[in-house]
C-alpha cells in the first residue's frame, strides 16, 4: 500500500538517476541506501522528503521502505516500471537501455541536486562500504539496529538527527501533506 503523498514517479525516477549513473544497473543494497539517503538529504536542505516514503531501521541499514518494495519487485505500477526494471539477482537495471537523465521529468532542479551529490560522495563505494557507513551513529543517527526485524524512523527523529530546531513542527508538516492528500484521493476517487 502506498502512503498518501509519496510520489511513485519521483521515487522511480530518483531510483533510474542513480541506475544511469552507475552504468545502467545498480546493486540493490547500494541503490536502497541512496534512495534513503535522498530522503534523508531533501529533509536536510528543504525541509521535507523529496518523495515521502515511510522510513524504517532494517537489518542492513536504514531504507525507504515503499519504494524498496518497489525495488524487491513485491510492489509494481506503470509509474515504476516505465523507467526501473525488474529486479535480477542483487541489481536493479534500467526499463530501456535508452534512458537518459534528460527524460526524468518529475526531478526538479533541486532534487537532481541532492541526487548528483549523493552520487558524487557515494558512487564510487560498493554496497558494503555504503551500508557500513549508514550503521554509524555519527552518521545516521536515527539509525537504531532493529535486531533481526524492522523499526518505523519518524520523520522527526530525521530531522532531530539533522538538528532542526523545528523538528515536531516539520514532522507535523509531513502528517499534514498525508492527511491532505488522503483528502484529495478521496475526492478523485
Amino acid at each position: 500500500m502506498l502512503l498518501p503523498a509519496y510520489d511513485l514517479c519521483k521515487a522511480a525516477q530518483a531510483a533510474a538517476f542513480f541506475a544511469i549513473k552507475s552504468g545502467g544497473v545498480i546493486n540493490v543494497l547500494k541503490l536502497s541506501k541512496l534512495m534513503y539517503l535522498a530522503e534523508r538529504e531533501s529533509m536536510r536542505r528543504y525541509d521535507e522528503p523529496m518523495f515521502f516514503d515511510g522510513l524504517a531501521s532494517m537489518p542492513d541499514g536504514p531504507v525507504a521502505s515503499i519504494t524498496l518494495n518497489f525495488i524487491n519487485g513485491e510492489n509494481m505500477s506503470p509509474e515504476w516500471s516505465s523507467v526501473v526494471g525488474a529486479r535480477i539477482g542483487y541489481d536493479i537495471p534500467l526499463a530501456r537501455k535508452n534512458i537518459t537523465i534528460d527524460d526524468l521529468d518529475h526531478l526538479s532542479r533541486a532534487d537532481r541536486g541532492i541526487l548528483q551529490n549523493l552520487w558524487d560522495r557515494f558512487g564510487s563505494w560498493d554496497r558494503f562500504q555504503l551500508r557500513d557507513w549508514t550503521h554509524v551513529p555519527e552518521n545516521i543517527p536515527e539509525w537504531q539496529d532493529p535486531e533481526g526485524s524492522s523499526r518505523p524512523i519518524a520523520h522527526a527523529t530525521v530531522f532531530e538527527a539533522l538538528d532542526k530546531r523545528d523538528a515536531e513542527k516539520l514532522h507535523e508538516d509531513v502528517l499534514e501533506m498525508r492527511r491532505l492528500h488522503r483528502v484529495l484521493d478521496r475526492a478523485a476517487g
